[in-house]
């Protein structure tokens, strides 16, 4: 093989990757285990099976090559089924969903885990610190721009000076996003 062909192959499996971001996905557990040896902020994605906006913000939102390549650098991923059956552990409680039935279609009984975040609706992203502590919920279809806003503000710790809704709505107001749909 010559070399202009070696570094065309090169060239298009760069393009491809670049261009096919994927977020890298983990059970909540596994982000709060690996945040021992690397720290990094937790973005959990709280879905059902039945949520429309859920799937459109999974395919559009999170689909999104500049959203994907964030999150995968700078937080650990976590896609929660709210009315699932998943155990979770933490800060020493067990969260279950004792009533959860397999054979149901559509909605299901929500998780003990969901109602400790006070979860009211879905989707609804919770960012968690570096210590695994939950920082803010956001409820409701984000699309790729309004994310990239709680992305960048999470991970900088701008939220951390806003003592008013007023506060977030003058970061708001300022802020200019770079993703592209």
């Amino acid at each position: 093989m010559d070399i202009i062909k070696i570094f065309l192959i090169l060239f298009l499996f760069q393009f491809n990757e670049a261009y096919s971001q994927k977020i890298k996905w983990l059970k909540f557990e596994e982000a709060i285990e690996k945040q021992k040896n690397n720290p990094k902020k937790i973005i959990m994605d709280l879905y059902t099976n039945w949520c429309g906006p859920c799937k459109v913000m999974d395919k559009k939102t999170f689909g999104n090559r500049h959203v994907a390549k964030y999150i995968n650098e700078f937080y650990y991923a976590v896609k929660f089924n709210a009315e699932g059956d998943e155990v979770i552990n933490f800060f020493d409680q067990k969260f279950i969903n004792s009533n959860y039935d397999p054979n149901k279609k559509g909605r299901n009984s929500t998780h003990q885990f969901t109602r400790f975040l006070k979860v009211e609706g879905y989707p609804t992203i919770v960012f968690f610190s570096e210590e695994g502590d939950p920082i803010m919920p956001v409820t409701g279809f984000q699309d790729v721009q309004e994310i990239e806003l709680y992305l960048k503000m999470i991970k900088q710790g701008d939220y951390i000076v806003f003592k008013t809704s007023k506060d977030f709505d003058k970061y708001k107001k300022f802020f200019r996003p770079k993703f592209k749909d």
